[in-house]
């Protein structure tokens, strides 16, 4: 079991492989803000930031890679990537499977989004070791979600999934307390790194 987690460590911080990790992230990143064009073309212009939640989670953890290829921590970042890329990976998989419940199909592009969203809120959790973030960086994470929540559910901007828009206020619930474990997580990453010593986590090699 030791020997492999010890090879599950090693190929996940090769260097080749956080390369690999960070090209497959821009295309995702990429390609979800031009998923979300029809929306941002309805979308007025001061809320455009907080309309496509997946690929900025995304792009938060393109940074997150490549402070580690650099051998340094852009810790805000670090805390974003966790928090946003769980969140929105698990939120996007329990919408498209109640799209699913209710009507019966979700396509090729559902099936997509499922599988794409659940390996973003995996790769998250997979590098649990390697974060260096701190309370300060968890403060402003958590501003930073909890207020993109009040954008999305008071103000009309959240994701539009046509078929649940009758249930925004279930998917609101939903979504809030989705936040609420999401930054728990954080706090409880932040509590376990404290009984490992630093220089013993996962090098980039």
């Amino acid at each position: 079991m030791q020997l492999t987690s010890a090879w599950v460590s090693l190929i996940l911080n090769n260097r080749w492989f956080l390369w690999i990790l960070l090209f497959v992230n821009i295309i995702g990143t990429v390609y979800g803000y031009d998923w979300y064009m029809w929306q941002l073309e309805m979308t007025e212009p001061k809320f455009w930031i907080f309309v496509p939640d997946s690929p900025t989670a995304s792009l938060f953890f393109c940074f997150v890679l490549i402070g580690w290829l650099l051998r340094t921590h852009f810790r805000l970042f670090e805390a974003l990537a966790l928090l946003t890329l769980v969140k929105y990976g698990v939120w996007a998989v329990v919408m498209n499977l109640w799209t699913l419940q209710e009507t019966g199909s979700i396509g090729a592009a559902g099936w997509m989004l499922v599988f794409s969203h659940g390996a973003m809120a995996l790769q998250g959790v997979l590098y649990w070791r390697r974060y260096r973030f701190g309370w300060l960086s968890i403060a402003l994470a958590t501003i930073w979600t909890l207020h993109n929540d009040v954008i999305d559910y008071l103000f009309g901007q959240m994701p539009i999934y046509g078929d649940l828009m009758k249930y925004m206020e279930y998917v609101g619930y939903f979504t809030f307390w989705l936040s609420i474990i999401c930054i728990l997580l954080l706090a409880w990453n932040w509590k376990s790194r404290h009984k490992v010593v630093t220089e013993e986590i996962d090098p980039v090699v």
